[in-house]
Parts: C-alpha cells; sequence; structure tokens
C-alpha cells in the first residue's frame, strides 16, 4: 500500500518568541493508504499538537514531514488541501448554515476564488453527505442536529476534499457511547472501502482497542511507541503508556482497574456472552475470576431454557438465582458471613 504521510526524526512543539518549545522529537511513523489509525495518549501528551504539524498547520522543529518524496513544507495551501483534510476539535459555527452548505466548503480547493459549485462539485457533496449517513438532512440547520449528526457533517466536508488522508483531532468528543460507536465504525469503513488513510486522536481506549488497524503511543518523556494494538498490550507498551498509581491496566480484559481491587478469588463456570457479563459483574463487585477449584466460591452458569446462576460457597448448600443482580446480593451476604466465622 502506499504512503502517504511519513515522518523523519520529527520534532513537534511550538515557538515562543525565540525560543522553541519540544514536546516531543524523533518521531518516524507512517501513515498508509487504506489504514485506520488511533493516536492515543494521556491529556497533554501533545497529541493535537502532533496532528497539526503533519497537516502543516504548525510549523516543525525538527526533522520533516513527508507527502510521497516531497517535503510538507514545499506544498502550497492549495496543494496541502489536495493531499490532506483535517478535523479539528474547534468548530467555528456560522448561523444558518445547512448541512449542504457546510459539506460545500470542502469544495473550496476545486471551486476556484468565487467558490461557484459545478455539477460535479454538487454531485461530490451529495454523495459525501449520503455517504455519512446524512441523506436527507440537506437543507438542516447545523445547530438542529444532535452532536453526532454534527460530527458526521464534519467528516462529509472532509471527505468530499477527495483527499487521500484524513486527520481528525478528538472526532469522538462530547458524543454519547452509541455515537462514538457509529463514527469510529465509520471511519473505519472509510479507510477500507475507500482506501484512505485516516488518523484520529482519542481517549477512547476501548473503542480504539477494538476498531484501529494500528495505534501510535504518544506520552511525555517516553519514546513513541507504533502497532497493531494487540501487539501493544501483549508487550505491557500499554501499561507503561497509561499507567498511575493506584490504577492498573488488565491486560486480559483491556479495561482498567484499581489496584489491589481484586483480593477475592471466584471459580467461574460457564462460556459464551453470559460468562462475559456475569465476570465482568464479579470483577466490579472485587472478585477476581479463575478456574482454581479450591476457591472459597464458585457460580456455575446454566443457559437453557431459563438463565441460571448456580452459587456454591463454603456451606456447600448451592442456591440457584435468575439474575446478575440477585447473584450479586447472596454473593456480598455469603462473603460477610463467611468472614464473620473465620
Amino acid at each position: 500500500m502506499r504512503e502517504l504521510i511519513v515522518t523523519s526524526d520529527l520534532a513537534v512543539g511550538y515557538q515562543q518568541g525565540k525560543k522553541e518549545n519540544a514536546l516531543h522529537s524523533n518521531i518516524n511513523v507512517k501513515l498508509i493508504q487504506g489504514e485506520f489509525v488511533c493516536l492515543l495518549g494521556p491529556n497533554g501528551a501533545g497529541k493535537s499538537t502532533l496532528l497539526k504539524t503533519m497537516a502543516g498547520f504548525i510549523s516543525v522543529l525538527g526533522g520533516n514531514v513527508f507527502i510521497g518524496d516531497k517535503k510538507l513544507s514545499d506544498y502550497s495551501n492549495k496543494e496541502k488541501a489536495s493531499q490532506i483534510a483535517v478535523v479539528l476539535t474547534e468548530r467555528p459555527m456560522v448561523p444558518n448554515m445547512t448541512v449542504y452548505d457546510l459539506v460545500a466548503l470542502g469544495r473550496s480547493p476545486f471551486t476556484g476564488f468565487f467558490g461557484r459549485l459545478r455539477g460535479v462539485d454538487k454531485k461530490a457533496v451529495l454523495r459525501a453527505i449520503s455517504t455519512v449517513g446524512l441523506e436527507g438532512f440537506e437543507l438542516r440547520n447545523l445547530m438542529q442536529l444532535s452532536d453526532g449528526e454534527r460530527q458526521k457533517a464534519f467528516i462529509a466536508k472532509a471527505l468530499v476534499q477527495e483527499t487521500p488522508a484524513i486527520l481528525l483531532d478528538e472526532p469522538t468528543a462530547f458524543l454519547d457511547l452509541p455515537s462514538r460507536v457509529e463514527i469510529m465504525h465509520l471511519l473505519k469503513n472509510l479507510a477500507h472501502k475507500q482506501q484512505k488513510g485516516i488518523l484520529l486522536s482519542t481517549h477512547d481506549l476501548d473503542l480504539a482497542l477494538q476498531t484501529a488497524d494500528k495505534v501510535w503511543l504518544l506520552a511525555n518523556g517516553l519514546p513513541m511507541e507504533t502497532g497493531v494494538p494487540e501487539d501493544l498490550v501483549l508487550t505491557n507498551e500499554f501499561r507503561k503508556f497509561f499507567e498511575r498509581e493506584g490504577i492498573l491496566f488488565d491486560n486480559a480484559t483491556g479495561r482498567f482497574t484499581m489496584a489491589n481491587a481484586h483480593v477475592k478469588s471466584i471459580r467461574l463456570i460457564g462460556k459464551g456472552v453470559e460468562f462475559k457479563w456475569v465476570s465482568r459483574a464479579l470483577s466490579r463487585s472485587g472478585f477476581t475470576t479463575s478456574d482454581d477449584p479450591f476457591s472459597r466460591f464458585q457460580v456455575e452458569i446454566r443457559s437453557n431454557e431459563q438463565r441460571e446462576y448456580i452459587l456454591s460457597g463454603p456451606s456447600g448448600k448451592p442456591m440457584r438465582l435468575r439474575t446478575i443482580e440477585d447473584l450479586l446480593q447472596q454473593l456480598k451476604i455469603a462473603d460477610e458471613q463467611y468472614k464473620l466465622t473465620e
């Protein structure tokens, strides 16, 4: 696949008067055609600065950014607009602007000084609106859209530029969970089906692990790490970049937990989706699941005509329960009784 954006020993940061404030240096990454890449890191790590530098909005402090075999700094603004589309977190809103008006602004590299839309431009605008799932919303005022719908409109504006690469800064910020999932899958589909190179910054670690083809990890004081999500988990890179005192990253589940939260072991027998959700509920209640037959408590999941959970404890008398809520309640009672007899 074609390399769309390549950095060579890139240093990023800000110019403060005559003094350079470098946040990161020696960044060597590649955005490849057809790849969906998530840039992850703690707050203040410099993710937005890196994206803006790769887009040419901020000057490099060292090294280079290449598009093809040509330095980004050698491109004119119009040439850059034909190669990279950008969706930033800050989105100025113009009163009475419609979805169609906003998306049409993305055709400015093609429409010349007066911005007149030709037939081909109008078709491109309608096609982009349809692609992001906003067909029928063309004349809707932006202020009347939900946050998720408005974000789709900005993605359509980037899409209509017809650039090989799209960079997005926190596109799922302030969205509810269903909208975050929808936006992430929309962007992944655009990368794969339209062979775009899509790079976005996000704090949504769970969704990034589920959807990203590649992950770039950025944190203050650490060299940048890149790779497929599973490799970065198994090599403990996620732990190195995200763990803090009292907060641990669980490689098995891909979730963060409180240190020393799991002090009790419970044997869980079952399979499928019920096993996953029961395990999650038990984890939230302070239990770590295992296959140890000598665990103090045991839960067996039975998923026949009627789902039930069979709880066995030190008393040896099994309890048949119908809901996870009942299971957690009885487990709490049984655990307290066990402590009293210790």
